[in-house]
């Protein structure tokens, strides 16, 4: 086994088949399931603007939240080797997708709001800081071909 290299496995089955498959552009839902080994099955459809359902996963909050996680744990490992203490992290993060007249589209910005509670405060411009170094070494962020900006809020955590 190589320790380079990591395989990931996501199989995807659409159940939007109402009955006249892709007969029409209505004629058909943009349900379907996502099932990775381990948690389970992810209820998946487009964005309710491309006839999806709100009550699914669309792509675009995929990625989006894919974006945020990977820089969250990237964030927290990067701290760890600085030597900052973080005691709480939220992020509220945006994604622009900008739509072409061929029909095509793609996300153009996506800026992160992290807000981190540190153990010591005087450690906010470090904090800070980390989030460069976060963005370097975050998987998701590295294989994507869009800004990824942060404007984060680093101090002492509720107490």
């Amino acid at each position: 086994m190589n320790l380079q290299e990591h395989s990931y496995t996501a199989n995807l089955r659409w159940t939007g088949n109402l009955g006249t498959g892709t007969s029409g552009y209505r004629a058909y839902s943009r349900d379907h399931e996502i099932d990775v080994d381990g948690p389970g099955t992810l209820p998946g459809t487009a964005d309710p603007t491309f006839h999806g359902a709100k009550d699914r996963w669309n792509p675009e909050q995929l990625l989006l939240t894919a974006v945020a996680q990977c820089h969250m744990l990237s964030y927290l490992h990067v701290a760890v080797k600085a030597g900052v203490v973080v005691t709480g992290y939220r992020d509220t993060a945006t994604g622009t997708l900008r739509l072409n007249r061929d029909g095509s589209g793609e996300f153009t910005e996506i800026v992160l709001h992290p807000v981190v509670d540190l153990q010591d405060a005087a450690q906010s411009d470090l904090a800070d800081s980390l989030h460069a170094e976060a963005n370097r070494v975050c998987f998701i962020a590295r294989s994507l071909n869009v800004p990824v900006r942060h404007e984060p809020v680093s101090g002492a955590g509720p107490g």
